[in-house]
């Protein structure tokens, strides 16, 4: 099957688009996002993970937590074309929140085989993330260091997004019969959170510990549901980056416009020129790779985990240079604690390496591309 024109990103994708854009503009401009999650100038200190909790019925209202979930489980069963522009809005505004965890989760849910209970509450507004990663920070499921015996988990997941902000968890744990998926509380007996001292102030992350706690098996299908789910987990944190990276070039954009260098704006000087216009073609390269991945999980299920692992590549490369240059551009403003910029270069240097940086993307299409290398 042949993609649709456009990615099919039609009337009602950017409807959703547009009005994400305005909701996180009204309700979190980027000066209240800068008073909210940094106003103590302290890098070493423990993210106290705030958020404008207060907002989460409305975007549950919107449908934003069931676009992801088959209608069948009570989800509005959107394409993921709709997923990825409300993301990249999230981005733009480095929203601080469990929506993109919560969308992670439902994706890996809707692809096991017994989940339809657990998206049935995401849909009803409950909030989830991932717990699965290993403390050597692998990816793999089957890496997990968390069993499970009798609906009971054992063992500490790492590296889990957005945990203190979460309502519930879906673990990945090693059974009697492979990998299963299991589904909980975050504040469950017997489970104890360690927040993790990130850079990202935007963002939680935390080390999860399971001592004997009573979970309800979903699935046994773990392998297989993170499989197919992955590459739109990817796509997820690719929409993510692209709309940080345009927030990052519109922002120097504006400021070489205004701020004046030998009597001469600083974009007139094609030193600042030709580094803004490198940003727009990485970002512009990013874009298209991304819809083209959310189009493939709508349209080439085959071409879908080639087209996520080039779009999270992509982006990642993209984040570390859109960073850098927007840095630069502001000059000395640009490393003080007050410039907003340090807001958006922390957060996309979370996402350069979450779930697998770009080299390690380019290396895993290098497999599927030219055969596993011995």
């Amino acid at each position: 099957m042949t993609q649709p024109t456009n990615f099919g990103f039609g009337d009602e994708c950017a409807l959703l688009k547009d009005s994400a854009r305005k909701f996180f503009a009204e309700h979190l401009p980027v000066d209240r996002l800068h008073a909210l999650v940094a106003a103590k100038p302290d890098a070493e200190a423990v993210s106290d993970a705030a958020w404008r909790e207060d907002l989460w019925p409305a975007m549950v209202e919107l449908g934003w937590t069931a676009l992801a979930i088959p209608e069948s489980a009570g989800g509005l069963g959107l394409p993921a074309v709709a997923v990825a522009g409300l993301l990249e809005e999230h981005g733009r505004a480095a929203f601080p929140g469990p929506l993109a965890a919560t969308l992670a989760t439902s994706y890996v849910l809707a692809a096991a085989d017994g989940g339809t209970a657990a998206l049935e509450e995401i849909a009803a507004g409950r909030s989830a993330t991932l717990a699965f990663a290993s403390a050597a920070g692998s990816w793999d499921p089957g890496d997990t260091a968390v069993t499970a015996k009798g609906g009971r988990l054992s063992g500490t997941a790492c590296y889990v997004q957005e945990p203190r902000k979460a309502e519930r968890l879906l673990v990945a744990a090693r059974d009697e019969a492979g990998l299963g998926l299991y589904w909980l509380a975050r504040d469950a007996a017997g489970v104890a959170l360690a927040p993790d001292t990130i850079v990202d102030l935007t963002r939680d992350q935390g080390r999860i510990t399971f001592d004997e706690a009573v979970a309800e098996p979903v699935a046994g299908n773990g392998h297989a549901a993170f499989h197919a789910a992955m590459p739109a987990l990817w796509m997820l944190l690719a929409a993510d980056m692209v709309g940080a990276g345009e927030w990052q070039l519109q922002t120097t954009v504006e400021y070489a416009q205004t701020r004046k260098q030998f009597d001469r704006p600083l974009g007139f000087f094609q030193a600042v020129k030709h580094q803004l216009v490198d940003v727009m073609t990485r970002v512009d390269e990013s874009k298209s790779l991304l819809y083209n991945a959310a189009c493939a999980l709508d349209h080439e299920p085959e071409k879908a985990r080639q087209l996520a692992h080039m779009a999270k590549a992509s982006a990642s490369a993209m984040a570390a240079f859109a960073s850098g240059r927007s840095v630069q551009c502001h000059g000395g403003i640009g490393f003080t604690w007050e410039c907003y910029l340090h807001l958006y270069f922390k957060r996309q240097k979370h996402s350069e390496v979450l779930w697998g940086d770009g080299a390690w993307h380019r290396a895993r299409l290098a497999d599927m591309l030219l055969g596993e290398v011995a």
